[in-house]
């Protein structure tokens, strides 16, 4: 497989979670490890050969689609009244979904 490693903005890095989805010019993959603003993804051959990641250079901008629940949960926990949600942060850390 090859390894792929995508540098981006700051403040999408924090929506990339390891073993996360995420989608990489419409190439849904998953997140092998993120390092402050970069992430890194895996790709088997079949899915190089078959997509257009097998035209990407080094430097080559890409469009990308991040986690969508990431997203809602940071609305949903920064909101000034979640309460009528029954969510919180403790909530979601006893539950397992926030460390």
């Amino acid at each position: 497989s090859w390894r792929f490693v995508i540098r981006v903005p700051k403040e999408l890095a924090r929506y990339i979670a390891p073993k996360g989805s995420i989608t990489i010019n419409g190439v849904s993959l998953t997140v092998n490890s993120v390092n402050d603003d970069q992430f890194d993804v895996n790709i088997v051959p079949h899915t190089l050969q078959c997509t257009t990641m097998n035209d990407l250079e080094v430097g080559t901008a890409v469009n990308l689609e991040i986690d969508l629940l990431a997203r809602y949960l940071e609305k949903l926990l920064t909101s000034s009244d979640n309460s009528d949600y029954g969510v919180s942060k403790d909530l979601l850390q006893k539950s397992g979904f926030w460390k």
